[in-house]
């Protein structure tokens, strides 16, 4: 706030003001004007107007299909003629030799219905893809002369790419690739193929009432044992990384409050005199927070290896420096009177510590640490990623293959779910323990009844 001296003269008090509200100017016009000037240099320095030209959307739309419908792969062997039918193209995934979707008959030419007029024949020797409004087109791969494709006749359209060893044709209704060794076509299918029963399974394709019957009928185990194993989607394995990743994040954040609550008082002018002890204890604990998690990963990942106890170190080195900050400063400010009345009772220092300080900086300190582990679960999971543990490292496998971007879209619904079920434990749990909220209400009182008076 500023203020005028008493014995300036007018002209000298309209200076000051001028001077003032000039500085205010500078600093209400000069500020944001730095802001859009260092916004520029970023929007030049990066290219941003770049990016859009650089941008590929085709595969964007690629990706964000492939996140949720699946693809049918039916592919011939050009040196043996053997077709062979699999969702996503996994052996995990394949049909029973002489076995395929209804939509493909095997045969001596196997014809492969694609929808809507789309017809592709694996023939002996070549193979026809009939296109509705565009024509017929031929490829007979050889292991000499490589792929030669007949079209017909006019300018090739983008949606077909042709060389001398390749044929590629994409359209709405599925994808028809010819090399030399093998003709694949491609379907695409919305939904999670395979989710809840793989093939080889005798509970696939049955209906949830179907189910429901089987399992009245004492199968019940029989079917949660088909799912839970799921050779594709691996819902067993995919539990326990969520286990892992909760249990990184849990271990890290109250390991970390376990160290640093007797290192904070150390920290702190009311509770330690030694001024050397304090500014040593408050270094250290800019240091270890000063280093950000992922970077402790790595460090610690060459000293303990991989896995879900480098995660958890991890997040409890990074905590320990953080919750002695927040913990030190919570004690800097309790009431001493409280301190004063235990100590009247002949309480003795770690009585004095136990009832007269925790009580006033429990709430604080159960409400940073749960806000913590909250935020440390999501943590965890790139955590993981590094360490090789969690769901973290399943997402990292499956963003690595290029290929499983449904499993990608699975990992992250189940990611978000468990930072929305911490959301709300970390919630529930602060009302049972800060508020003191039992979620029953309180019967009122008989209006007809006497209260009860001490003698």
């Amino acid at each position: 706030m500023s203020t005028f001296a008493t014995d300036l003269t007018t002209a000298e008090l309209k200076a000051e003001a001028d001077r003032l509200f000039s500085r205010k100017r500078v600093m209400n016009f000069g500020l944001p004007a730095l802001v859009l000037v260092y916004l520029i240099y970023v929007f030049f320095a990066f290219d941003v107007a770049g990016l859009a030209a650089r941008a590929n959307w085709e595969n964007g739309k690629t990706l964000v299909s492939d996140s949720y419908s699946y693809k049918t792969h039916i592919e011939r062997d050009n040196r043996t003629g053997e077709v062979s039918a699999a969702i996503e193209g996994e052996r995990k995934g394949a049909y029973p030799e002489g076995e395929a979707p209804d939509w493909v008959t095997l045969g001596e030419t196997t014809v492969i219905d694609l929808a809507d007029g789309h017809i592709v024949r694996f023939g002996p020797e070549t193979v026809t893809y009939d296109i509705p409004g565009y024509g017929t087109v031929r490829a007979t791969p050889s292991r000499s002369a490589g792929v030669q494709a007949e079209l017909p006749p006019g300018e090739v359209p983008e949606w077909i790419n042709v060389s001398k060893n390749r044929l590629a044709v994409t359209t709405d209704a599925g994808r028809l690739t010819v090399t030399r060794n093998r003709s694949e076509v491609f379907r695409y299918f919305t939904g999670w193929e395979l989710f809840w029963f793989t093939l080889d399974s005798p509970y696939y394709g049955k209906s949830f009432g179907e189910l429901v019957g089987l399992a009245a009928k004492g199968e019940a185990g029989a079917i949660f044992n088909d799912f839970w194993t799921n050779k594709m989607w691996r819902h067993q394995d995919v539990a326990w990384a969520i286990f892992e990743t909760i249990l990184m994040a849990f271990l890290g954040t109250f390991g970390a409050a376990m160290v640093a609550l007797p290192l904070a008082f150390l920290a702190t002018r009311n509770f330690n005199p030694l001024k050397s002890v304090r500014f040593a204890t408050r270094r250290v604990f800019d240091f270890v927070r000063g280093v950000d998690a992922l970077i402790w990963t790595v460090v610690l990942a060459r000293a303990f290896g991989p896995g879900p106890l480098t995660g958890a170190l991890a997040i409890l080195v990074t905590d320990t420096g953080t919750f002695g900050k927040i913990f030190s400063e919570a004690l800097e400010n309790v009431d001493q009177k409280q301190i004063e009345g235990v100590q009247s009772t002949g309480a003795n220092a770690p009585q004095r510590y136990r009832f007269g300080v925790i009580p006033q900086v429990t709430p604080i300190l159960l409400s940073q640490l749960l806000y913590f582990l909250e935020s440390n679960t999501r943590s965890a999971t790139v955590i993981g990623a590094i360490t090789g543990g969690g769901i973290g490292l399943l997402l990292t496998q499956a963003i690595i293959t290029q290929k499983d971007w449904e499993e990608v879209a699975y990992y992250i619904v189940l990611i978000i779910l468990m930072v929305m079920l911490m959301d709300w434990f970390s919630g529930w749990l602060r009302k049972r323990l800060i508020k003191g909220e039992t979620g029953k209400k309180r019967k009122p009182a008989d209006p007809g009844s006497k209260p009860f008076l001490l003698p």
